[in-house]
């Protein structure tokens, strides 16, 4: 089975859209890495991240915002052989997203990006309260680099 690289944007953004979480990679002051599987939404060429204000992932990316987001799907345990350990593999199709982290502050400008971040979850219209928007801490990453690969398929 043939491993090809992807460059067609629209495969990209498919295997983008049959994710329900992605892996978010980054490096503390200590040049340890950190990864986190995350919720996230996807809009206008830029990953849309959540979750509390403050934390060691927050601390990580204030002092470091350059991040590797990998979104993976569509696996399939298959083998040529079932008998030969060696010939057992996995189809996958996946993304890698390079960028830096914006922290967006503005009460609007959250609101607004929840509803993008919820599309990739739910049909439904939700509202958000103020209290809410002021806790939550919203974080755009513009793709910088997009670069994909498919196996067995």
């Amino acid at each position: 089975m043939k491993n090809r690289v992807l460059n067609n944007q629209r495969d990209l953004l498919d295997i983008i859209q049959n994710c329900n979480v992605c892996y978010v990679s980054m490096v503390d002051k200590e040049n340890k890495p950190y990864v986190l599987p995350m919720n996230f939404g996807f809009a206008d060429n830029t990953v849309l991240l959540h979750g509390a204000k403050q934390g060691k992932k927050i601390d990580i990316l204030k002092h470091n915002p350059n991040v590797c987001i990998v979104f993976s799907t569509d696996h399939q345990l298959y083998w040529q052989n079932e008998n030969v350990a060696c010939s057992w593999s996995m189809k996958y199709r996946s993304v890698l997203v390079y960028g830096k982290v914006n922290f967006i502050d503005d009460i609007e400008e959250k609101r607004s990006l929840l509803h993008h971040f919820m599309k990739n979850y739910s049909p439904k219209e939700f509202k958000y309260s103020k209290p809410s928007l002021k806790e939550v801490q919203l974080i755009k990453v513009p793709v910088d680099k997009m670069e994909g690969r498919a196996y067995g398929f």
